[in-house]
């Protein structure tokens, strides 16, 4: 490879945990080069899923390195396998989704994901484009292509079927029309997490059997939420938000476990290794406060989400409020009437669940953890009943404020 070959494949490569492989990845760019194109990279995009995180950002940012090199960036809205229920990385099949909801779905994500690729150069097409007018003599043939016992191989069916879960058969069917999609764009270059990789691989075999030359195969780390366990999601609660405001990014960022924090400055910033080391380095040597330098990837964060301005304010009101013990200055206000009163007073598990838009179980379990307060003085039981004051602040968490009020 010349060295310019060798600094994009390298630059295109950084970050990923396998590649499959790099090899033919620089031949792929040397043939496309000679075809006068640019690389064809494919990233499937979970139709169920409309709010874009800092975990959705990963695979994103590894486009947008591509764009930079001048390849094209094909998004795949899966409507057709939206409206199947894709179990990948799941203990169970997911719900299927109506038309309407993939419609509505899809253009929430493009709104969002513009903050990272460039749209404009993006192509954005549907598979149900293909898969729709195929018949079942069609899907048939497209069955015969791989085997139940390499189906089987895939972990989460493995451990499903283990379990006594159930697995149905149109779940086989789902990997099958991910490698189709595939095949219709002849794709060089395919994208995504780690949860992904059998699919993936399945999708090489497959368009080896269409007399297609296998797509390179990059799959990227999942980015652990912010509980520093499990991986982020939005159901979970563990979750930064690109569209998040200033203030609650920041504070999301400085709540991260210390130990994953540099994860996050390789991940989803742009901050140089040489950095990263040399603070890791410094922490580990006592010369850098760990709290200083999360303080660095939330600005880092929040900068390229917002700006420079909103990181610098988020920054300074993280300090007052909880740093000094002080209150934000904007506080969302919650309003109670007298159909939440029982003899005027208000059970607290009905304000928490109304004010943080939870479940009455997720209240109780805030509750018990000590996790709520009312001006300062913290809810002890779930069994309490105040009578709310108004104007009083309710304390959700470390980073929820809302501020009572009472209608007639």
């Amino acid at each position: 490879m010349s060295c310019d070959m060798d600094r994009q494949v390298e630059a295109l490569c950084d970050g990923a945990v396998d590649v499959f492989s790099r090899e033919e990845l620089a031949e792929r760019i040397k043939l496309a080069a000679a075809e006068n194109r640019p690389l064809r990279v494919k990233y499937g995009a979970d139709p169920s899923a409309p709010d874009i995180h800092l975990g959705h950002s990963v695979p994103l940012r590894k486009l947008r390195r591509f764009q930079d090199f001048g390849h094209e960036v094909i998004v795949i809205i899966g409507d057709f396998t939206g409206m199947i229920g894709d179990p990948s990385g799941k203990s169970k099949t997911r719900p299927a989704l109506t038309r309407e909801q993939v419609e509505a779905n899809a253009r929430t994500y493009f709104d969002q994901v513009g903050r990272i690729i460039d749209v404009s150069r993006a192509r954005v097409v549907y598979n149900s484009e293909w898969l729709s007018p195929m018949s079942f003599a069609d899907v048939i043939r497209l069955a015969a292509k791989y085997t139940v016992a390499r189906m089987l191989e895939r972990d989460d069916f493995a451990q499903r079927i283990a379990a006594g879960q159930p697995v149905s058969v149109h779940e086989f069917l789902y990997p099958l029309a991910q490698a189709y999609d595939s095949v219709a764009l002849e794709a060089d270059v395919e994208i995504g997490g780690t949860d992904q990789t059998f699919n993936f691989l399945a999708t090489r075999d497959i368009m080896s059997s269409y007399g297609q030359a296998p797509q390179v195969v990059i799959t990227l780390p999942l980015l652990v939420g912010t509980d520093g366990v499990q991986k982020m999601s939005k159901s979970l609660g563990n979750y930064v938000g690109i569209l998040d405001e200033p203030s609650d990014m920041f504070g999301k960022v400085m709540s991260v476990p210390d130990a994953v924090m540099w994860d996050y400055f390789r991940l989803v910033t742009d901050v140089p290794e040489s950095d990263v080391r040399d603070m890791t380095a410094r922490v580990t040597s006592g010369d850098l406060n760990p709290r200083d330098a999360k303080a660095r990837l939330a600005r880092e964060i929040v900068t390229l989400y917002h700006d420079a301005g909103a990181a610098t304010a988020a920054e300074a009101e993280f300090a007052r409020v909880f740093s000094s013990g002080g209150l934000p200055d904007e506080i969302p206000e919650c309003v109670f009437g007298p159909d939440d009163l029982e003899g005027g007073l208000l059970w607290v598990v009905r304000m928490v669940s109304a004010a943080a838009g939870c479940s009455s179980s997720e209240a109780r379990r805030l509750i018990v953890q000590g996790a709520v307060s009312i001006d300062g003085e913290a809810v002890s039981s779930i069994d309490d009943r105040i009578s709310p004051k108004p104007g009083a602040v309710l304390r959700v968490g470390k980073r929820r404020f809302y501020r009572l009020k009472l209608s007639d």
